[in-house]
C-alpha cells in the first residue's frame, strides 16, 4: 500500500485505433483506408522485418485487383462495429475515466475531399459516444490514426500535396460541430513522427512516386502541422471548454558509452524525435533543424501566414507513446536491434519482448521529466503496453502475469515522475481489448486485458474473456493508483 501519487480526477483507461479494432471495413458508406490495404505476412516469412508500406501507385493496383493475397487484417478488425456495447460494458466494469479511439476519417468522408459527410457514419460514433457518456467515460478522440482514405493517396499522393489541409479541416471541423456536446478531449496526429519511417501509413506517401523522399517527408509533414495548427484553432472556437493535444511516439535514446561522440549521437536523436513537438507545442521549427534541412537538400514551401498560425494555435497537452527506450552508438557498423518501428544498438541492461521491443519502465520516467522540462505543458501517456502470446488454459483462464508486471512496473515510475514534478493528466494502456497490430497485422500480438478468439488469419468466435490483468487494472484505478 502506498499513498497515492495520482491527482484526483487522473484519467485512467485505455486506448485502441478505428483501423485496428473496428472492422466492418466496407459497412455504413465507409470508404477504404491506407490501412485496408496492408495484407498479412507470417513472421517466418517477414523475421523482424516490418512489412506494411506500399511504396508505388503499381503496386496499390495490384493491391486493389486483388493480388496481394486475401488476408488484410485491419479490414476485419475484432468487430467492435457490432459489438461496441459489449465491449464499452467491458470498459465500464473496469472503472475506465477515459477511453481513447480514433475516428476513421474515410467513414465520415469516404474519398476524403467531399464537401458532405457521410452520415451513417457520423451516426455510428454519435452511438458509440452516447454508450460511453453513459458510463460516465470520457471519450479521448484521435482525429487521424494512420487512417488516411485511401482517394486521397491514389489522387493526391497523400499529404505530399497541400490541399490535403483543407479536406483534414473540413473533416476537423464537421466532427467538432457534430460532437460539441459529447467529446472534450481531442488529438489531431497519431505518432505524427512516423512519417519519417513509414511515408504511407504516416502521410499517404507513394514514396517511389517521388524524387526527393526527404523533401516530399517533410513538405508533407508541414502540411500536417499547418492543418493541426488549424484543427486546434477551429477546436478551441467550436468546443470552448475542450483541450487538444498533440501525439509523438517517444523514443528515450540513452548513449552507449559516456564517449562524447556518443552522447552527441543520443542528443541528435532526441532531438530529431522531439522536432515534431517543437513545432506543435512551442509553435516554431526549431534551429537544430536548419542543418539538417541543409545537408539533406530540404527547402519547406511555407505559404503566408503558416509561421503565424502555427505559434498562435499551439496545442494545450502533450500525449505520446512509449512502449521502449533505445541506445544509440557513434561507432560504425553497429549491429541495431529492431523495435515498434525504430531500431538502435541492444541495451545490456534491458530485457525484451517477444518481438524484440527492449523493455525499460525506468525510461518513461526520464522522458517524462525531459518533456516537462522542454515544454512545461500537461502530459498524457495515452499508449503503453505489452505485446505478447497468450494462453487459454484448459478451465479457460488467462494468466498474464507478464503483462501485469510491465505495467505495474511502468504506472509505479509515472508516479515518481508526478513525485518530481511533472503534470501527468492521464494513462490510457494500449490495446486494452486484444485488437489487430499496427506494424505487423497480427492479433496473436496481444496487448488487452480482454482477450478476443481470433487467430491471424481471422478464424475463431471473437467472444470476449477477461484475463487475470483485468480484475488488476481494476483495481489499480479503483485505488487511484494506490495499489499495484
Amino acid at each position: 500500500m502506498k499513498k497515492s501519487r495520482f491527482p484526483e480526477g487522473f484519467l485512467w483507461g485505455g486506448a485502441t485505433a478505428a483501423n485496428q479494432f473496428e472492422g466492418a471495413y466496407n459497412e455504413g458508406g465507409k470508404g477504404l483506408s491506407i490501412f485496408d490495404m496492408v495484407t498479412f505476412v507470417p513472421k517466418e516469412e517477414r523475421g523482424n522485418n516490418i512489412e506494411m508500406d506500399v511504396k508505388s501507385a503499381k503496386e496499390l493496383e495490384e493491391l486493389l485487383a486483388g493480388n496481394g493475397g486475401d488476408n488484410f487484417p485491419k479490414r476485419r478488425g475484432i468487430d467492435f462495429y457490432h459489438r461496441y456495447k459489449e465491449d464499452i460494458a467491458l470498459f465500464a466494469e473496469m472503472g475506465f475515466k477515459t477511453f481513447r479511439m480514433s475516428i476513421s476519417w474515410p467513414r465520415i468522408f469516404p474519398n476524403g475531399d467531399e464537401r458532405e459527410p457521410n452520415e451513417e457514419g457520423l451516426a455510428f460514433y454519435d452511438r458509440v459516444f452516447d454508450e460511453l457518456l453513459k458510463y460516465d467515460i470520457e471519450p479521448l478522440v484521435t482525429l487521424s490514426h494512420y487512417e488516411i482514405p485511401l482517394n486521397l493517396v491514389q489522387k493526391y499522393n497523400g499529404w505530399a500535396d497541400r490541399r490535403l489541409v483543407d479536406f483534414f479541416v473540413h473533416y476537423a471541423e464537421t466532427v467538432f460541430n457534430r460532437y460539441k456536446g459529447k467529446v472534450k478531449y481531442w488529438l489531431t496526429f497519431n505518432e505524427i513522427n512516423i512519417s519519417t519511417l513509414s511515408p504511407y501509413i504516416g502521410s499517404g506517401i507513394l514514396i517511389d512516386e517521388v524524387e526527393n523522399k526527404e523533401q516530399t517527408i517533410y513538405q508533407a509533414l508541414h502540411h500536417q502541422f499547418v492543418a493541426s495548427a488549424r484543427a486546434v484553432k477551429a477546436c478551441h472556437e467550436i468546443i470552448p471548454d475542450s483541450m487538444i493535444g498533440c501525439m509523438l511516439a517517444r523514443m528515450e535514446v540513452y548513449p552507449e558509452t559516456c564517449n562524447p561522440d556518443d552522447v552527441l549521437e543520443a542528443l541528435h536523436e532526441n532531438q530529431m524525435n522531439l522536432f515534431f513537438t517543437d513545432v506543435q507545442v512551442r509553435g516554431y521549427y526549431p534551429s537544430f533543424m536548419n542543418r539538417y534541412f541543409e545537408e539533406n537538400n530540404i527547402q519547406i514551401d511555407m505559404h503566408p501566414g503558416d509561421e503565424e498560425i502555427l505559434y498562435q494555435h499551439t496545442v494545450d497537452f502533450l500525449s505520446f507513446s512509449y512502449y521502449m527506450s533505445m541506445v544509440a552508438s557513434s561507432a560504425p557498423g553497429k549491429k541495431k536491434e529492431k523495435g515498434n518501428f525504430f531500431s538502435g544498438v541492444k541495451n545490456p541492461y534491458l530485457e525484451a519482448s517477444d518481438w524484440g521491443w527492449q523493455i525499460d519502465p525506468k525510461g518513461l520516467r526520464v522522458a517524462l521529466r525531459q518533456m516537462y522540462d522542454r515544454y512545461q505543458v500537461p502530459l498524457f501517456i495515452v499508449e503503453n503496453g505489452l505485446g505478447a502470446y497468450d494462453t487459454v488454459e484448459e478451465d479457460g483462464a488467462i494468466n498474464d502475469d507478464y503483462r501485469i508486471d510491465y505495467l505495474r512496473a511502468h504506472i509505479d515510475q509515472m508516479g515518481e515522475a508526478i513525485k518530481d514534478g511533472v503534470e501527468v493528466m492521464g494513462y490510457t494502456s494500449w490495446g486494452c481489448i486484444d485488437l489487430i497490430s499496427a506494424s505487423t497485422s497480427e492479433m496473436s500480438k496481444r496487448y488487452g486485458f480482454i482477450y478476443v478468439d481470433q487467430d491471424d488469419y481471422g478464424n475463431g468466435t471473437l467472444e470476449r474473456r477477461k484475463k487475470k490483468s483485468f480484475d488488476w487494472y481494476k483495481n489499480v484505478i479503483a485505488t487511484n493508483g494506490e495499489v499495484l
